[in-house]
C-alpha cells in the first residue's frame, strides 16, 4: 500500500472511537441517537478526510500516520470539551476546522525549508517579538496571573503558540548552518576539553530568553518547553551530552533563583509538594485532580458519569484528568500511547528528512508536542510541578490548536522532502559535506537517544498515573475531604447495620432529591462500635471496616451482584449484621453512665462480642456538629468520639494476676496451697512493693492472696518466675500481639524482659507498670499495659478452657434481597495455658467473688469467677477494673469493665454484676 492509502486505511480505524466517545456522551445525556446527534464527530471526520486528500496531492510521502494520530487527539479532545465545557465546544470546533485549514496551507506554502530557512533571523525575531507581545500596555492581557495573551475586544490569542514554531525554525537553520562548529570543543580545562564561550552563547540567550519569560510573563510552561526544545535540538545536532548537562545546571540554577524570589514560583512547589495541606485553597485544583482519576479505576467510571467538571479550567489545565477518571487507566494509557506514537513518527520523520534543516525541524516540532504532553500530564498526576499550558490537540484553546496544526503542515512537509535512502544519497553533495553519511549515521544515533528519552518519559507518566488510579485509589478515595467520593455514596443507597437481635443501628433514607442520608435511629446505642459516614469527615468504626460491603462493592451474595458491581450498576448496598445484642449492649452503657470508661462482653466460647461500651459517649443523630467541634479544639484522648474499649492502654491493675496466676500454675512455680507471707510492705529488688493501704495479711496461700489481691505475695511470685517467663506468658494471652479485629485495635504491652529489673518485674506481676518507658535504659514499653478488650480476651481464656478465641464483631452480611453472602465462624486465635491449668485458675478466682475483693459481683443462684483490680497513678485517684465469668460451671458470658479515677466512689465489680445479670437473662441462663 502507498503511504497516502495507509494513512486513509487509519483515518478510518481512528474514526470509530472517535464517534462510540460521542456517541457515549449521548446517550448518557438521555437523547436518542442519530445522524443529528453525531454531527459533530461525523463533521471531523469529514474535515480530516479533506485534509487527507490535500496531503496526498501536496505531500505525498510524507508519513502516514501523524495525520491519524492527530485526528484520535483532536476528536478526544472535542468530546470531552463537549463534555466539560459544552458552551465552548463550537468555538473549539471552529478552531479545529482553521487549524486543518492551516495545515493545508502551511503545505501549500511552505515547499522548501531550506529555502525557509534563508529567513532565520527574520523568523528569529518574529519569535523573540511574539513572546514579548503580552508585555504591550493596551492589547496584552493577563489570565490567571500569567501575561500570555493579545486580546483585542472579544478576540483573544496567545502569540507565544506561534512564536515556539518560529524559534524552532530559526534554530534549525542555525543549527544547520553551525554543526559542525557546535561539535567541536576547544577549551582545555585540566582534562576536560570544553565548548569555547562563543560555542556555548546560543545556550546562554536561550537560558535568558526562558528566564524573562518566566519573570515577566510568569509562565513557567512555555519557558519549560522553550529550553527543553533547544537541548534537545542542540543534542540532536551535536550528540555532546555535556550540552545536556550543562542545560541541566542552569536550568537548576534558574529554578533556585525563581523559587527564592518569586511567591508564584514557591506556591507551585508547596503544592507539587503537598496539595493536601491547603486542599480547599491553593491546592484545591491539584487535589480534584487527583480525586478524579483515582475514581477512575481500570476501566472508568464511564463517559459523562465522572466529577471533573468540579476541578477548575478542567478544559485546560485538566483535561487529562477528566479523560483518566471516565475511560479509566486503559483510556488515559492510550491517550499517552497516541503522544508517544507521535513522538515516534516525528523522530522517523527527523531520521529519513533529507537536510539538515528539515531533519532539526521535525525534531524540534515533535518535541513541542512531546515536552507540553509531558509536562502538562506530569504536572496534573504530580510528577512535576503543574505549569500552566495545554495538552496538545486535546486541551481547550484555539491559539494551541491552530498551532499545533501549523506544527502537523510543518512534520509533514519534512517527511515529503525526505523521499528515500537513494535519492538523498544521489543529492548528498549538494545537501551535506562530503562526509555526509558518517554525519547521517551519527544524527541517526542521536535521533534513537532522543526516541529513548521520549520513551522513559512516557513510561514514568504511564507509572505514575497507575499508583494514583490503582495503588494508591482506596486511599485517595477514602480520604475525609474527598467530596467526589461522598458525592457519589449519597447516591447510592448504603446498607443498614443492626444488632444481633435486630435494632437498626444505621441506615440511609432517600431525601427527596434522590439523593440518601446516613440516619442512626438508636441514637446512642453502639456509637462508638458503628461509627459514622460523615460526607466531610469520612467514616470511622464498622461504617469505615466495611464500608466497601455497605456500598455493595464487596461480600457478594449472587453472581447477580458481583457482574452487576463490575458493571457499574447501582444497586443497594449489604446489611451488616453485628454479634451485640441491644439489651446486652444497653446494660453496658448504663454501667458506664457518668464515668469515664470501657466495657467488653464476651462469648468465650465463639469469640463474638456480646457488647462494647465506651464512655462517655455520643448521640450519633449529632455526630456532624461534634465532628465539628472535635476538628476545631483539636480534641482527641479526651473526647467522646474515643472508643476507650479498644484504643485506650490502661495499667490493668490487679487484674493481670490473672495472668501471673495461670502461668505460674502452668510453669509449675507454684500451687493454689503454695504459702507466702503477705505483710503491708516489703522490699524485693531493694524497693518497696506494698499492698493496698499496706494491709498485712500474714502467712496465705497463693489461691487466698488471689482472692484477697495480695501485691506483696505476687510481688514474691514474680521474682521466682522470672521476667521471662512473666512476659512469655502474657504474650501467650495476647499482650504484644497484633490481634486482627473489626475495629482500631491497640496492642496491649508488656516490657522486653531484658529492660526490667526485679523491682520492675515483681510490681508487673502484680498488674503495675513501673518501668522507666521508652528511656536509654529501658527502650521498651513499661508494663502491663492493656485494652478492656484484651483483659476481656484474658477472661475468655480462663472460661474456655486456655483457648483463646478470634474477637469478631460482624455476626452475618446480606444483600438487598436477604440473601446471606457471609456467616462469621468461630476461630482459636492461641492457646494461652491447658484446660486444665485454666480450670484450676477459674476455681481460685470464684473464691474472688464469693469470699474475696469481688464480693459485689456475686449474683443469687449463679457463681460468678472474677477478678477485681485496681490501678493506682501518681496525683491521680485509682481507677476500678473488673473481670467477670458466669456461670463458673459452664461459662457464657465474660465481662471486662473499668472506671477511670473513680477512686473509692464505685467499684467495678459492683457495675459489672448488673451487666451479668443482663446477659445472663438474654441467654436463658436467670
Amino acid at each position: 500500500m502507498t503511504r497516502r492509502n495507509i494513512e486513509l486505511l487509519l483515518l478510518v480505524i481512528a474514526a470509530p472511537l472517535v464517534i462510540v466517545l460521542f456517541a457515549m456522551m449521548v446517550v448518557t445525556g438521555g437523547q436518542e441517537l442519530s445522524f443529528n446527534t453525531l454531527g459533530v464527530p461525523i463533521g471531523i471526520f469529514a474535515a480530516f478526510v479533506t485534509a487527507h486528500l490535500a496531503v496526498r496531492k501536496l505531500a505525498p510521502e510524507a508519513d502516514p500516520a501523524l495525520l491519524p494520530i492527530t485526528f484520535a487527539l483532536s476528536g478526544i479532545g472535542i468530546a470531552f470539551v463537549t463534555r466539560l465545557a459544552p458552551d465552548l465546544a463550537s468555538r473549539q470546533l471552529m478552531w479545529l476546522f482553521a487549524g486543518v485549514a492551516c495545515m493545508v496551507v502551511v503545505l501549500a506554502v511552505v515547499r522548501n525549508l531550506d529555502k525557509l530557512a534563508h529567513y532565520k533571523y527574520t523568523l528569529m525575531i518574529a519569535g523573540v517579538l511574539l513572546l514579548l507581545a503580552p508585555m504591550l500596555p493596551v492589547v496584552g492581557t493577563e489570565i490567571n496571573g500569567s501575561r500570555l495573551w493579545l486580546q483585542v475586544g472579544s478576540f483573544s490569542f496567545q502569540p507565544g503558540e506561534i512564536a515556539k514554531i518560529c524559534i524552532v525554525l530559526f534554530l534549525a537553520a542555525y543549527l544547520a548552518q553551525n554543526r559542525e562548529m557546535l561539535s567541536v570543543f576547544t577549551w582545555d580545562v585540566g582534562p576536560f576539553r570544553l565548548p569555547s564561550l562563543p560555542t556555548l552563547m546560543p545556550l546562554l540567550v536561550m537560558w535568558a530568553l526562558a528566564f524573562v519569560i518566566v519573570v515577566l510573563e510568569k509562565d513557567l510552561g512555555s519557558a519549560l518547553v522553550l529550553f527543553t526544545v533547544f537541548l534537545v535540538m542542540l543534542y540532536v545536532a551535536t550528540g555532546k551530552k555535556l550540552y545536556v548537562v550543562v542545560g541541566a545546571l542552569l536550568a537548576g540554577a534558574a529554578a533556585v533563583v525563581l523559587w527564592m524570589g518569586f511567591s508564584h514560583v514557591q506556591q507551585r512547589v508547596d503544592i507539587w509538594l503537598d496539595p493536601f495541606a491547603d486542599a480547599s485553597g491553593a491546592g484545591y485544583q491539584v487535589v480534584q485532580g487527583i480525586y478524579s482519576m483515582a475514581d477512575g479505576g481500570l476501566f472508568g467510571v464511564g463517559i459523562g458519569r465522572g466529577m471533573a467538571d468540579l476541578i477548575p479550567y478542567v478544559e485546560n489545565d485538566f483535561i487529562f484528568a477528566a479523560i483518566a477518571e471516565e475511560t479509566g487507566l486503559l483510556g488515559a494509557a492510550g491517550v499517552l500511547l497516541l503522544f508517544l506514537c507521535f513522538a515516534i513518527r516525528g523522530i522517523l520523520t527527523a531520521a529519513r528528512a533529507k537536510s539538515d534543516v528539515s531533519s532539526f525541524t521535525a525534531a524540534g516540532l515533535t518535541s513541542i508536542i512531546v515536552l507540553q504532553a509531558f509536562i502538562i500530564v506530569g504536572g496534573v498526576t504530580r510528577l512535576i510541578p503543574l505549569t500552566g499550558i495545554t495538552l496538545p490537540f486535546v486541551s481547550q484553546g484555539g491559539s494551541s490548536l491552530l498551532a499545533g496544526f501549523i506544527i502537523l503542515g510543518l512534520l509533514l512537509r519534512c517527511g515529503d522532502e525526505g523521499t528515500g535512502l537513494g535519492k538523498e544519497m544521489a543529492s548528498a553533495t549538494s545537501t551535506f559535506s562530503a562526509n555526509s553519511v558518517l554525519g547521517r549515521v551519527s544524527l541517526g544515533k542521536n535521533l534513537t537517544g532522543a526516541i529513548i528519552v521520549f520513551s522513559v518519559m512516557f513510561a514514568l507518566l504511564v507509572a505514575n498515573i497507575t499508583m494514583i488510579m490503582v495503588v494508591q485509589a482506596k486511599d485517595y478515595q477514602s480520604m475525609p475531604g474527598n467530596g467526589h467520593t461522598l458525592a457519589r455514596e449519597s447516591q447510592t443507597e448504603r446498607g443498614t447495620i443492626s444488632t444481633y437481635d435486630g435494632v437498626v443501628l444505621a441506615q440511609s433514607v432517600k431525601g427527596d432529591d434522590g439523593s440518601y442520608t446516613r440516619l442512626y435511629p438508636a441514637g446512642e446505642l453502639a456509637s462508638h462500635v458503628v461509627g459514622y459516614a460523615s460526607e466531610r469527615f469520612g467514616t470511622s468504626g464498622i461504617e469505615a471496616a466495611y464500608n466497601d460491603t455497605l456500598k455493595g462493592q464487596e461480600n457478594y451474595a449472587t453472581w447477580t451482584d458481583a457482574i452487576n458491581s463490575l458493571a457499574g450498576v447501582s444497586t443497594p448496598g449489604n446489611d451488616v449484621a453485628l454479634t451485640l445484642n441491644s439489651k446486652i449492649q444497653q446494660a453496658a452503657q448504663d454501667a458506664l453512665a457518668g464515668y469515664t470508661g470501657a466495657c467488653v462482653v464476651m462469648d468465650p466460647e465463639t469469640g463474638a462480642v456480646l457488647a462494647l461500651a465506651s464512655s462517655p459517649t455520643y448521640d450519633a443523630a449529632a455526630i456532624e456538629d461534634l465532628l465539628a467541634a472535635a476538628a476545631s479544639s483539636g480534641d482527641s484522648g479526651s473526647s467522646a468520639l474515643f472508643n476507650r474499649a479498644t484504643q485506650a492502654v490502661y495499667a490493668p491493675g490487679s487484674t493481670f494476676k490473672m495472668v501471673t496466676l495461670a502461668t505460674a500454675l502452668e510453669d509449675g512455680v507454684a500451687k493454689e496451697d503454695t504459702t507466702f507471707d503477705s505483710p503491708g510492705s516489703m522490699e524485693i529488688g531493694n524497693a518497696p512493693v506494698t499492698n493496698f493501704d499496706e494491709y498485712a495479711y500474714g502467712t496465705i496461700t497463693l489461691a487466698r492472696a488471689t482472692e484477697l489481691s495480695s501485691n506483696t505475695v505476687f510481688g514474691q511470685l514474680g521474682e521466682l518466675m522470672g521476667p521471662e517467663r512473666l512476659v512469655a506468658g502474657a504474650e501467650d494471652f495476647g499482650f504484644n500481639q497484633d490481634i486482627d479485629f473489626d475495629l482500631p485495635l491497640s496492642t496491649s504491652l508488656m516490657p522486653d524482659p531484658e529492660d526490667m529489673t526485679t523491682w520492675e518485674t515483681a510490681w508487673a506481676a502484680a498488674g503495675e507498670p513501673v518501668g522507666e518507658s521508652r528511656t536509654a535504659n529501658h527502650p521498651s514499653p513499661a508494663g502491663p499495659q492493656a485494652t478492656v478488650l484484651e483483659m476481656a480476651l484474658v477472661g475468655c481464656a480462663i472460661a474456655n478452657d486456655g483457648a483463646v478465641m478470634q474477637p469478631y464483631l460482624v455476626d452475618g452480611i446480606y444483600n438487598a434481597n436477604g440473601e446471606r453472602s457471609f456467616t462469621a465462624k468461630p476461630a482459636k486465635l492461641m492457646q494461652a495455658v491447658t484446660a486444665s491449668t485454666a480450670q484450676r485458675t477459674l476455681e481460685v478466682l470464684k473464691g474472688v467473688v464469693s469470699r474475696g475483693t469481688g464480693t459485689e459481683a456475686a449474683i443469687p443462684g449463679v457463681t460468678v469467677a472474677g477478678k477485681t483490680g485496681t490501678a493506682e497513678a501518681a496525683g491521680k485517684q485509682d481507677s476500678s477494673w473488673f473481670v467477670g465469668i458466669a456461670p463458673a460451671e459452664s461459662p457464657r458470658v465474660v465481662v471486662a469493665i473499668t472506671l477511670e479515677e473513680v477512686g473509692s466512689t464505685a467499684s467495678a465489680d459492683a457495675k459489672a454484676r448488673s451487666v451479668l445479670q443482663t446477659a445472663l437473662s438474654v441467654q436463658g441462663v436467670l
